[in-house]
């Protein structure tokens, strides 16, 4: 039995059920024009008791389906024989086959069983409306022609029935599947946001404090060693230590969150770099040569040229070996480039694979931006950050 449309189905089922309501409509309005007409009492009393008896038993198949008393099909069998008895008794009561043809193809499970309920409806009102008016070979022509007419067009609703179920039942499948869909790459969406998120945490750390504490071991080590010999130079590396340990107090507030903003002194680009520059000459004391234009950039940008700056120091510090350290921040009409070059021993960059220069790349990305690294053993090495400005790539 096909169930009460629901929102999205077919303009077909919907009709169906529209036509099913239209009829009991016209039924109920065909009672009370029979109720209040000039017709004999007998055949009045047989016709609305053949209504009122396929009312209650369509209430009973629709209002308690599955019930052990009636099923949908043993409610056909009832409505035929209504419908030839309604045709005997009254003139022009045959018409109920065509307001009732939809419920032949509603009650029913297949459209062969819908093609023969409702072709057993026709041969019912043909068969009563000829009992009423006489056998004859017109009467009986007459009404079959009128009968298979209508049928004709039951046969049609049967057959176009099944097809708007099988694509109300494929847009239901496509509902679940979109819904499916949006669930997976709603869960997609969160495990990449968290994993770019675990990822820029880790750019942090390591471009921040990761870097300070590497910092911290090594002039602990060199103020363990000289506090002998030069203790002076020693109490400069412990304030370094603690100047190295409050930044990275900061840094570490800012992380979790304690912090409203970037633990990144303010001041212009240069400045910044400077004063980034003078602590590593500080701690080191290697040569620092810099040629640092001012130029104008936002606080992110500013943010990520720091942290190549000391991303990369770190680098000679821990690797290279170098004497002398070159930082150039220039404005170019293509955007900002920072070149930083070392005197050092220099390495392969084909078979470098270490989390800060893929840091730095990524870091830049964001901004468009690119980092080129040339170096070979022996002959030191050049990094390139360029970061397009004003849209510019």
């Amino acid at each position: 039995m096909l169930q009460r449309p629901q929102r999205g189905d077919p303009f077909w089922i919907w009709a169906l059920h529209w036509w099913e309501c239209l009829s009991w409509a016209l039924i109920a309005l065909i009672g009370l024009l029979t109720l209040v007409s000039d017709t004999p009492t007998a055949t009045k009393y047989g016709l609305l008791a053949l209504l009122a008896g396929l009312a209650l038993c369509y209430a009973l198949v629709r209002g308690f389906p599955g019930n052990p008393v009636l099923s949908p099909y043993g409610y056909l069998c009832v409505l035929i024989l209504a419908l030839g008895g309604l045709s005997y008794l009254g003139d022009g009561f045959g018409v109920l086959y065509t307001v009732t043809l939809a419920q032949f193809v509603i009650f029913v499970n297949s459209p062969r069983s819908a093609i023969i309920y409702s072709g057993f409806g026709a041969l019912a009102i043909t068969v009563g409306g000829t009992l009423r008016e006489g056998w004859g070979a017109d009467v009986l022509t007459t009404n079959t022609i009128s009968s298979l007419g209508v049928y004709a067009v039951g046969v049609v609703i049967a057959v176009l029935t099944p097809k708007a179920l099988d694509l109300r039942d494929e847009r239901v499948q496509l509902r679940e599947e979109l819904k499916t869909t949006q669930l997976e790459l709603s869960e997609v969406y969160q495990r990449q946001g968290a994993a770019e998120e675990r990822e820029r945490l880790a750019r942090e750390i390591h471009d921040t404090l990761a870097q300070g504490f590497a910092s911290i071991i090594v002039l602990a080590e060199a103020a363990r060693s000289g506090l002998r010999g030069d203790p002076d130079r020693s109490a400069q590396q412990l304030q370094s230590i603690e100047q190295t340990a409050r930044e990275n107090l900061a840094e570490a507030r800012v992380l979790v969150g304690a912090a409203p903003r970037s633990g990144v002194a303010g001041g212009s680009v240069a400045t910044t770099l400077r004063r980034a520059l003078d602590r590593f000459t500080e701690d080191t004391g290697l040569t620092v040569t810099a040629e640092l234009t001012d130029v104008e950039c936002d606080q992110p940008t500013r943010i990520a040229l720091l942290r190549c700056t000391q991303e990369s120091l770190a680098n000679v510090r821990k690797h290279a070996s170098a004497s002398a350290v070159g930082v150039v921040l220039a404005r170019h009409p293509h955007g900002i480039e920072l070149e930083i070059t070392d005197d050092g021993c220099g390495f392969v960059v084909e078979e470098s694979h270490g989390f800060g220069l893929n840091g730095m790349r990524r870091r830049l990305a964001e901004f468009g931006g690119g980092l080129t690294v040339t170096s070979s053993v022996g002959d030191g090495t050049r990094i390139l950050v360029t970061i397009p400005m004003n849209g510019q790539a």
